[in-house]
């Protein structure tokens, strides 16, 4: 009780009600709007309205659901009443609803009209006899006898009880019920997501000497939105209760909208119901193969491609090839390139594993020598035999090739598939070590030919959207939020380091990190802990000479939020080369998770994010700017910087790449 409550008002296109919905607020409460990509003018309504009003700016409309988790991340510890935005609190509301909860998981207000007259908001469990009743004889008719879902009788709106469930333009959720049973299912967009959580909850508490002013209507004049309700009723229903009993749900509604048919509503919601595709996903759906730049038995697997298949093998199965390279390790040219050729043949030695559900990983047995065109040949050969024999051995039919290493292309060229993604992570030809022409062709190619191409950098899309016209998608990457929380339990070695701490986890590889400005901290800031954590590609002796740099080496990345939360300022020192300018580097956002303050070298993704990390154009500045987060902390607070993020989880964006290859 003595933390204030937390007021989540998902937005969309609410320019016309949400000044009411926040003038109606008391003063003591912590207001978070969390706006679905309205185009009108919501976000300044509630900029003027309210000043001191946090704004979590989604940038696609991703439902109701959606925008209401996100609100319950960024209100973390706090009890949290979640409004529509056409909610008027009446006075006294909120601190009645408070004291209602005690230690039950959800309370809601008695709702009325805008002329005052009781609203239905009650409901019973949802059931095929209670749906046919109402179907038969109407909602109205069927809550009076006690047959329907809606609860109807007055009398039950003037006491406190509990209820199944109630409608979700108002309803208070305690934190103990947030952390026990987690978040709204996201997948139903629109309509009885609230009616899935509460079920799930346990049920609610009804208490009516609290109230609110709903004006709600717009799904009674929306055939769209009607349409949405109509077939989420059926998908909830085999959520609960399974295929058979679904399909009887689907029975009774489709006989509700048949004998409504006159309303053009119900005419969209017949046509929906008869069309609507299997739910949450079609699981006999295609599978998918990736060939990645990364090898999963020995990368950091915080990359873009497992993080994304791994979601997607949630839903399909999925077979993940490691990386086939861009060049054979060689002496002279290549870091450590014995130690490269063992660990690779460790992962060849694992043949094809299973680490998790629906989620199958090889290592092909490559020829990396891309100069020559006959060993290119030889190569694609003996690699697509490989790829294609596990493919048969694990049943994958047609799958969807996602690529992300241009070598690739020679292989998946004459494969049969449902549809080809580049994922065009980052530009390889600029990798020092690669037979530059070479990769750039087989870059080019993909871009040609590929039916979408994924871009994470902003900058590289525009420079190639001429190659790449309409077939071009912006693919941001996510960050996992779960995982990369604070933590106050941090790793021995770590904690055994004397703070302040200026940290950095990840790959140190000399193509990216600038190992020059790395030697420069620890010069200048003996009274600090440089801590590096992660694995090297070069001799890391030219620091043992500063007894105040920590290197670590590799870490497991279940380990990782623990030794960055132990971070005071968290570095991104990158070169200043054409890699990093088309990079988007995901540790720039895991660090935002974590809450910590960051100062990076100047990229253009990171000119996204510059009201919450410091950015710096040389050495001299970026000395300047962490010598001034190490006084003051760093721009916006901790949970500030963490709101930044909170739109970016990996799930969407797994639902969107899955999207893209299979609605073509």
């Amino acid at each position: 009780m003595n933390t204030p409550v937390a007021v989540v008002i998902v937005s969309y296109h609410s320019q016309d009600v949400i000044g009411d919905c926040l003038v109606s607020l008391p003063d003591d409460v912590r207001v978070i709007v969390v706006d679905n990509a309205s185009t009108d003018d919501t976000v300044a309504v509630v900029q003027r309205t309210l000043p001191r009003a946090e704004i979590i700016r989604n940038p696609v409309n991703a439902g109701f659901a959606a925008g209401v988790n996100l609100g319950l991340k960024a209100a973390a510890g706090h009890d949290v009443l979640v409004l529509n935005a056409d909610i008027r609190l009446h006075p006294g509301a909120v601190g009645t609803l408070r004291e209602a909860l005690g230690d039950r998981s959800i309370v809601v207000p008695r709702l009325v009209a805008p002329d005052g007259s009781l609203q239905h908001s009650l409901r019973r469990a949802p059931s095929v006899p209670r749906a046919l009743v109402d179907a038969l004889i109407g909602g109205n008719r069927a809550g009076r006898f006690g047959l329907g879902e809606t609860i109807t009788d007055p009398k039950h709106y003037t006491h406190a009880r509990c209820a199944d469930w109630a409608t979700g333009a108002a309803w208070l959720i305690s934190r103990h019920c947030v952390d026990q049973i987690g978040l709204l299912d996201e997948r139903y967009f629109l309509y009885s997501e609230e009616t899935e959580y509460m079920l799930r909850a346990g049920g609610v508490w009804f208490e009516p000497r609290a109230v609110a002013t709903h004006i709600g209507g717009e799904v009674s004049t929306s055939p769209r939105l009607y349409s949405i309700l109509s077939t989420n009723r059926v998908r909830l229903h085999r959520e609960r209760k399974g295929a058979f009993a679904a399909f009887f749900m689907w029975l009774a509604v489709v006989v509700n909208d048949v004998m409504r048919s006159r309303d053009p509503k119900h005419r969209r919601a017949l046509r929906t119901l008869f069309g609507m595709p299997a739910w949450p996903l079609d699981e006999t759906g295609p599978a998918y193969v990736c060939f990645s730049a990364q090898d999963w038995w020995y990368h950091n697997r915080a990359h873009s491609d497992f993080q994304l298949l791994r979601r997607v093998a949630e839903h399909r199965k999925v077979l993940l090839v490691n990386s086939i390279g861009m060049r054979m390790p060689s002496p002279g040219k290549s870091t450590q390139f014995l130690r490269r050729i063992l660990r690779k043949a460790k992962s060849v030695a694992m043949l094809v594993r299973r680490p998790l559900p629906n989620f199958y990983v090889m290592t092909p047995l490559p020829l990396p020598f891309y100069g020559s065109p006959l060993v290119r040949k030889l190569n694609s050969v003996l690699v697509r035999f490989q790829v294609r024999a596990v493919s048969w051995f694990l049943r994958l039919g047609t799958p969807v090739f996602v690529v992300t290493i241009p070598t690739a292309w020679d292989v998946v060229q004459p494969m049969r598939r449902k549809g080809l993604l580049f994922n065009r992570s980052d530009r390889f030809s600029a990798f020092p070590e690669a037979d530059q022409t070479t990769i750039a062709a087989l870059e080019n190619q993909l871009l040609s030919r590929s039916d979408t191409t994924l871009y994470v950098s902003r900058a590289l899309l525009d420079e190639e959207s001429g190659l790449t016209g309409d077939r071009a998608h912006f693919l941001d990457h996510g960050v996992d939020l779960d995982h990369f929380t604070r933590r106050t339990d941090l790793p021995a070695d770590i904690a055994a380091i004397p703070g302040p701490r200026i940290g950095f986890f990840g790959g140190l590889d000399d193509y990216l990190v600038d190992f020059d400005l790395l030697e420069r901290v620890a010069a200048e800031f003996p009274e600090a802990s440089v801590v590096l954590v992660g694995d090297t590609s070069i001799s890391m002796e030219r620091f043992e000479k500063y007894p105040n740099l920590h290197w670590l080496g590799f870490r497991d990345y279940e380990q990782i939020p623990g030794y960055g939360s132990a971070f005071d300022v968290a570095m991104m020192p990158w070169q200043d080369n054409d890699w990093i300018k088309h990079a988007n580097p995901i540790k720039m956002k895991e660090y935002l998770a974590l809450g910590l303050a960051v100062v990076s070298t100047d990229f253009p993704e990171v000119r996204r994010y510059s009201d919450f990390i410091r950015i710096a154009r040389n050495h001299d500045e970026f000395v300047g700017l962490v010598r001034q987060t190490l006084r003051d902390g760093g721009p916006k607070s901790p949970e500030q910087r963490r709101a930044a993020v909170l739109t970016a989880s990996w799930d969407s964006r797994a639902r969107e790449l899955m999207r893209l290859a299979e609605e073509r």
